[in-house]
């Protein structure tokens, strides 16, 4: 994806540089070609993950208000982003690309070291790799329910054995 956008700043540039007010018709599909790239990209990578990752890191404790603050978040955001495009495009001109795909890049890179795989880890223990990341653990901190008065580690354990036999029943 990050190529893509940097491709289409470079075409953009190449060809608008000179004070050139249309693009030559190869050079239009070739634009199209890559917007076409982007898109499919998108819709493989991306795209999803804004409705994905937020279900898949939250607790169970905070997962219902977690995931209506990422989903208002992700709407409010969606719609700066389609009011403010043209203007930045006036403004960047091709440059815009390049800022897209810087984005991508940090993006990704945020991904690979800052969020913990949740593959097969249970609802239940998603806290726990907060807790366990090299990263989180320092904001995170340590599990407040364990020092809570009233917590039983035992009652949690035999209720959630309880509901696991209901599930495999």
């Amino acid at each position: 994806m990050a190529t893509a956008q940097f491709v289409m700043a470079g075409l953009l540039k190449h060809y608008f540089a000179g004070g050139n007010e249309t693009l030559p018709p190869a050079v239009g599909a070739g634009v199209t070609a890559v917007i076409c790239f982007f898109i499919s990209a998108f819709a493989w990578s991306w795209g999803p993950l804004g409705w994905l990752v937020p279900t898949e890191v939250q607790p169970l404790e905070t997962r219902s208000t977690g995931v209506a603050l990422s989903t208002c978040v992700n709407l409010t955001f969606t719609f700066v982003m389609g009011q403010a495009f043209l203007s930045m495009l006036c403004g960047l001109k091709w440059g815009i690309f390049l800022l897209f795909g810087a984005c991508v890049v940090v993006m990704t890179l945020f991904v690979f070291f800052l969020l913990p795989e949740t593959r097969g880890v249970p609802l239940e223990e998603v806290g726990d790799l907060w807790r366990a990341h090299w990263f989180w653990s320092r904001i995170v901190g340590t599990d407040r329910r364990a020092s809570a008065p009233g917590f039983e580690a035992d009652a949690v354990a035999k209720a959630a054995a309880k509901a696991a036999a209901k599930a495999a029943a």
